[in-house]
């Protein structure tokens, strides 16, 4: 027994996870370390995640594409038929509806990333007074229902004669893909070690080079990611590029909604739609998380 009443701890043995703490104050306890031995349980419960949100969605969009034949209680369809890819995969518009999507992704693309360079600069590398607030307006377009920013950049488009143009839509598109690659860019800055761009000027470098060679280049996977992200947006946008676009401007989610039909819902149709637009968003984004950092993800979406 110790001169003030309380036994001594005994030291944890080598291996072993240490046991959760009462915290100084008493109020709460010290959060129990991540120890090798959580990680199977871990792992476990996001491969069981992920094959209940991704898997089995996709499992039963597959079957539906396919079926001829599908009622309960049956588990798989009684027959199969290619009848609904061959409805969409024929139609002569599908294709250039296509080309339309992917030219108009990669120029949002690289409008965004043009756009958004300046901009996430400022905001990682430049204190200023209401900083935090500019950076919520910057959300403020993914805040709010992309329906409702299309009706009101809508009727300004008309005003101004972008309505119904190829320029319209690229416009609109990048209101919803600027502030995802400004977070991510930002993020991405603010990693960037201040004593390399002190030590660049230094040795002489002038503002052009050092963002040359030393900024661009350790910014590059944030570029990536957020340029996939963008891509990725715009391809797979639909409510702002129907409300301006259409129909003289026909995306490929705009010319696939015009074979679902409104007053009754095909599942095998749906299917098929879904499939082709979930694809490549599922290459999309396997290629931005091979590139991608963890903690460059959660502050671009704003998590720390």
């Amino acid at each position: 027994m110790s001169p003030t009443g309380l036994t001594p701890a005994l030291p944890a043995r080598p291996g072993s996870a240490a046991p959760a703490l009462a915290s100084a104050s008493g109020d709460q306890p010290l959060r129990r370390p991540f120890t090798q031995a959580d990680r199977p349980l871990v792992a476990g419960g996001l491969f069981l995640g992920f094959f209940l949100v991704v898997v089995v969605p996709a499992l039963l969009m597959a079957l539906w594409s396919v079926a001829e034949r599908w009622a309960p209680p049956d588990l798989v369809p009684q027959s199969y038929t290619m009848a609904h890819w061959h409805k969409i995969t024929g139609d002569a518009g599908i294709f250039r509806a296509l080309l339309n999507s992917t030219l108009i992704a990669v120029a949002v693309t690289a409008l965004t990333s043009v756009i958004a360079l300046p901009t996430a600069w400022a905001l990682a590398r430049f204190p200023f007074r209401l900083k935090r607030l500019v950076e919520i307006l910057v959300l403020a377009p993914v805040i709010v229902p992309g329906l409702i920013v299309a009706v009101g950049v809508g009727q300004v488009f008309l005003f101004l004669g972008l309505a119904y143009s190829v320029t319209g839509v690229i416009l609109v598109q990048l209101v919803g893909t600027l502030p995802f690659m400004i977070r991510l860019m930002a993020a991405a800055f603010s990693a960037i070690p201040d004593d390399l761009i002190h030590a660049a000027r230094a040795l002489g470098a002038r503002p052009h080079r050092i963002l040359l060679h030393v900024v661009l280049p350790l910014a590059v996977p944030g570029l990536l990611a957020g340029g996939l992200l963008s891509f990725v947006g715009s391809f797979e946008e639909f409510d702002k590029s129907f409300i301006v676009g259409a129909p003289v401007v026909e995306t490929l989610p705009i010319k696939l909604y015009t074979f679902l039909d409104p007053y009754s819902l095909q599942f095998p149709t749906a299917a098929v739609v879904a499939l082709v637009l979930l694809v490549p968003v599922l290459v999309i984004f396997v290629f931005a998380g091979r590139i991608m950092r963890d903690d460059l993800l959660s502050a671009g979406m704003g998590k720390v």
